[in-house]
């Protein structure tokens, strides 16, 4: 023991202020590049890298799981129920209000060199082409056949040549008799373009402005409306003719839709709003499309709130699924009534008014549907192109709604304010979101990753409810921190920090030395006095 405490001492002499500045620097630099990527991993993941890693990776080989597989076991039942909750409340569903690819989602790549859409949300696009405008037997009609492998490629140049390949194909000329002059009696050959979904492609992709993709649509319409009253005639003559049916009324119902879209965007919005109420009338049972949200969002615009309520009424109900348009629009109408002269001072010393009341219910109601929507209408945060896809009360979702109806809000005057004044108090009433919701089920805990997915990666997704930054960072932060200050306090004073460092290994090693010493001795004494081991324990006998 005294030579190695003699060697230590020899070598501790050695050793030079400079090498105590390397060793607190490179430690400093390895727990700053540890700080690093633990901050990039949990702004990207939402979770600490060292902690998943020793969650599932070092727990196993210590034996961890083994503790709770008999509670996993036992409430396996009991957990199917939140679990086919939480599946069905991170459904995502297509966005109602969804922009044209060729006219305003290429129109921002081109002057910004991003990508609005990411490849998972475009994925789903076409799953839902594939879903809507094609059938079984599309393998009869060759343009069919062209356009179901269409929707399948990845390669938007490679979409846009299939389009117009079935286009091609698929027109048949039929002789009409026209007389160009009067005293004659030539023919004129007319061109009648079959392939509705291919028209659909071109004016979703191809188009660069919303007047091209409205033309192509037009065009659409006539060929799908055609399609559809034939398929109509013969849906009952066998499943093969039903399925055809089916998807011809697809294609027709995403016509419409579209065409009142263009309407709306091109600034018909009497025309759209019509449009849209013929569609809802003539396909009642399609709400796959959620055709009254964009039938609200165009009556907003026209200030028509009367017509907003009875839309409202017929949609806002419990036995339907709710989405942030529903909600915000309904606390929007609410607080329209008391915006206009809410004050915030007046109504802390004299309380607030029944319909004041009912406008804060409303608020609250929306905010605990989707907490995400108010950082956007209040503008403390910046907003970007909505995606294809959203996830209800989602990060996506909030986006989708500010973007269309964010003037709307600023069009009332006060409403914004109401809502500064209000939408934060609505945390008090659900603490524990993830266990309890108030007036919904509690908050899902898969919105996070559902719209990383989703939204592009240079936006930074709303978190709800807000984490708190995990151990190893807040350790890593602070090793860095310690080191770093150690490496500049040896660099600007290496002799003293030399000399304190030697102190603190001697005084080590010295306590190892006096703990090494009184266990000798008391072997030594053990040994001149002979004590005998302690006898074990034993029962006493009467």
């Amino acid at each position: 023991m005294f030579g190695t405490e003699s060697s230590l001492s020899m070598f501790l002499n050695t050793l030079t202020p400079k090498f105590y500045v390397a060793l607190t620097g490179t430690s400093s630099l390895i727990s700053g590049l540890i700080l690093i990527f633990e901050w990039w991993y949990f702004r990207k993941y939402g979770t600490s890298f060292i902690e998943q890693v020793s969650v599932s990776h070092l727990r196993p080989l210590l034996g961890g799981v083994d503790n709770n597989s008999s509670n996993n076991s036992n409430s396996s039942n009991g957990d199917s129920d939140s679990n086919r909750q939480s599946v069905s409340e991170c459904k995502v569903w297509r966005n109602p209000l969804n922009l044209f690819r060729g006219a305003e989602y290429n129109r921002y790549t081109w002057v910004t060199g991003r990508e609005p859409l990411t490849y998972y949300d475009m994925n789903l696009s076409a799953q839902d082409h594939q879903t809507f405008f094609t059938c079984d037997s599309d393998h009869l009609r060759p343009a069919d056949a062209i356009m179901q492998k269409a929707w399948r490629e990845r390669n938007p140049q490679a979409r846009i040549s299939a389009a117009h390949e079935a286009l091609e194909i698929n027109e048949i000329r039929s002789r009409v008799e026209v007389p160009l002059i009067a005293s004659s009696t030539i023919w004129e050959i007319k061109l009648l373009p079959k392939c509705a979904t291919a028209y659909i492609l071109l004016a979703e992709e191809e188009a660069t402005t919303i007047a091209e993709a409205e033309k192509l649509f037009k065009q659409a319409l006539k060929a799908g409306d055609g399609c559809y009253r034939r398929s109509q005639q013969l849906q009952h003559h066998g499943s093969q003719y039903e399925a055809q049916h089916r998807r011809d009324t697809n294609v027709l119902v995403y016509i419409k839709r579209r065409l009142a879209m263009c309407a709306r965007r091109l600034g018909r919005t009497r025309e759209a709003v019509k449009m849209m109420r013929d569609l809802m009338k003539e396909f009642p049972l399609l709400s796959m499309f959620n055709i009254h949200e964009n039938l609200l969002e165009a009556l907003l615009e026209l200030q028509a709130y009367a017509d907003v309520q009875a839309v409202l009424a017929k949609y806002d109900d419990i036995s339907l699924p709710k989405s942030a348009t529903i909600c915000y629009t309904a606390a929007l109408l609410k607080a329209r009534a008391v915006s206009d002269k809410f004050s915030p001072e007046a109504a802390s010393r004299r309380g607030l008014s029944t319909a004041e009341m009912n406008a804060v219910e409303a608020i609250h109601r929306a905010v605990e549907f989707n907490p995400h929507v108010p950082k956007y209408l209040l503008e403390m945060k910046s907003l970007i192109l909505p995606p294809e896809h959203i996830l209800k009360r989602g990060d996506s979702e909030a986006i989708a709604y500010a973007f269309f109806h964010l003037a709307h809000w600023k069009r009332v005057e006060g409403a914004l304010n109401l809502l500064h004044c209000t939408w934060e108090g609505t945390f008090r009433m659900i603490p524990y979101p993830l266990e309890k919701g108030h007036l919904f089920y509690p908050y899902p805990i898969c919105t996070e990753t559902a719209d990383r997915e989703l939204l592009p990666s240079f936006h930074e997704v709303s978190v709800y409810p807000k984490k708190e930054l995990p151990f190893f960072i807040l350790f890593t932060a602070g090793l860095c921190s310690f080191t770093a200050m150690l490496a500049l306090l040896t660099h600007q004073f290496p002799e003293l920090m030399g000399v304190f460092a030697k102190a603190m290994i001697d005084i080590f090693c010295s306590a190892e030395l006096r703990d090494w010493n009184c266990q000798s001795i008391f072997m030594r004494v053990e040994d001149e006095l002979e004590i005998p081991p302690a006898p074990q324990s034993q029962h006493f006998q009467n």
